[in-house]
């Protein structure tokens, strides 16, 4: 099972290839759609250890074989009514991907995020993720110790109409999430970022450290 939530038309991703037997997204990130869909796929071989289940799948809504019977069989059974403009939005975002080119668009996405990082390095920061493994679409800034982390992502919003976010579970207000995918995925709005985030570092030091 993989999650390519962040990832999807984003970075090389080969669910054959790959021998990938479960694989589910979304669609407000790199493919920069608007939210509320989740595009999933199933191998042949889940959906054999699916229909060959003992017990019956206790929750509806997610039950993957009325979904298949929906769409899949051409069965007359309801499950859901789907959401027409959702898909629409889903499909005008495929052929923007298609007409720039899915390998343009990954070489787009790993150009600017070496830039960003580049410029994080340049002003003093340092990322979580080892570069070997680092993902293009989503950067973890570790926080500076002399910095608060909350007024930091107060003072973008507020001032520069930028959004980024804090550290989940244990790293939390120990990283900001910087996201960078889709059509955001330009070298002027990295410019504009890392100009602001400067600003901010030195607009939202802790108080201890101006004594």
């Amino acid at each position: 099972m993989v999650d390519t939530v962040t990832s999807l038309a984003g970075v090389p991703l080969f669910v054959d290839a790959w021998g990938i037997d479960v694989c589910y997204s979304g669609t407000q990130k790199c493919l920069g759609v608007p939210p509320g869909l989740s595009p999933l796929t199933f191998s042949d071989r889940a959906m054999k250890m699916i229909a060959s289940r003992k017990t019956k799948v206790q929750s509806w809504y997610m039950d993957i074989t009325l979904i298949n019977s929906y769409w899949a069989t051409g069965t007359r059974a309801y499950h859901h009514t789907a959401p027409i403009t959702m898909n629409w939005g889903l499909y005008e975002g495929l052929l923007i991907v298609a007409e720039e080119g899915l390998e343009n668009r990954w070489k787009r996405h790993r150009e600017n995020a070496e830039y960003l990082w580049k410029g994080l390095k340049n002003i003093g920061l340092e990322c979580h993720v080892d570069h070997a493994v680092r993902l293009p679409s989503l950067t973890t800034v570790k926080v500076p110790v002399d910095v608060d982390p909350t007024e930091v992502i107060k003072y973008l919003r507020s001032k520069y109409l930028i959004e980024i976010s804090g550290g989940l579970g244990e790293l939390k207000g120990k990283v900001w999430r910087v996201g960078l995918m889709g059509y955001n995925s330009k070298k002027e709005n990295v410019d504009i970022f890392l100009k602001a985030l400067e600003d901010a570092l030195k607009s939202c030091k802790k108080k201890e450290a101006n004594l």
